[in-house]
């Protein structure tokens, strides 16, 4: 709106040449206004998927070093990890080294939650999906040790997250990995898919959807892009949004909402 007064201001003012600095003065207002109501600035947006993949593979290594020795298992998943983002030579070359950094008995999380927090922080979503990738992270090796929960609550902590709500992200992301398995008893099954959604039998028909819809939604590709997920990335993300349609298409089924 303001770069069409600016021309029209510019022009009467100062003739042609007005009428161009005119319109580019009120393009600046324009988008300012815009962000001021929530647009996203580029700048920050590229920022913040820095950010987050330097928190992700830095946190990946100190999860890996947390029992005392990273297994091949886990080197496995991170090469599988890195290759589902399609990284390039180079992007690859700065993941390892932000592993390798992590796995370092010296580093210190503290600073980098709080950096996440301070660039990232203003988004749920983004600190949500950052848990739920490091939960299944720590789940690679099949194995969920009592030191590595011991420090997913510790990031947890820093990232807002009080004991309670941790623990029920934690208890949903175990579910939803355990219902991607194979399934052999149908009420364990079914039990798995409730846990997955983070509601139990007793829910109604009503807040099971509720529920439903708002971990699709955290999910959602645009919504984490515009929030400033990489865009490799999403490709993870969909695939436990995946999980959890399964999930619920199974009590829909069991149910017949």
């Amino acid at each position: 709106m303001f770069k069409f007064i600016g021309v029209i201001a510019g022009f009467l003012l100062f003739g042609f040449f007005g009428s161009i600095l005119g319109y580019i003065v009120g393009a600046i207002i324009d988008r300012a206004r815009a962000l001021g109501a929530g647009g996203m600035n580029p700048l920050t947006n590229a920022l913040r998927q820095g950010v987050f993949l330097e928190t992700v593979f830095l946190l990946m290594g100190k999860l890996a070093k947390a029992d005392g020795q990273i297994s091949q298992i886990e080197i496995d998943h991170v090469e599988q990890f890195i290759q589902k983002l399609g990284m390039t030579t180079d992007h690859r070359t700065q993941a390892i080294r932000w592993f390798n950094k992590g796995a370092d008995p010296a580093f210190e999380i503290e600073p980098t939650c709080k950096r996440f927090m301070s660039i990232c922080g203003q988004t749920r979503d983004l600190k949500q999906v950052l848990l739920v990738y490091l939960i299944v992270i720590a789940l690679a090796d099949g194995h969920f040790h009592p030191v590595e929960e011991a420090l997913l609550t510790e990031v947890a902590r820093y990232l807002g997250y009080d004991q309670a709500a941790f623990k029920q992200l934690m208890d949903m992301v175990l579910n939803q990995s355990r219902f991607g398995s194979q399934q052999t008893n149908p009420a364990e099954a079914l039990d798995d898919a409730y846990k997955a959604l983070g509601v139990t039998k007793e829910n109604t028909d009503q807040e099971i959807k509720r529920a439903y819809r708002k971990l699709m939604s955290q999910y959602h590709p645009d919504k984490l892009m515009g929030q400033g997920m990489p865009e490799d990335m999403i490709a993870v993300a969909t695939e436990q949004a995946k999980e959890i349609q399964l999930a619920y298409d199974l009590i829909k089924k069991n149910r017949n909402i």
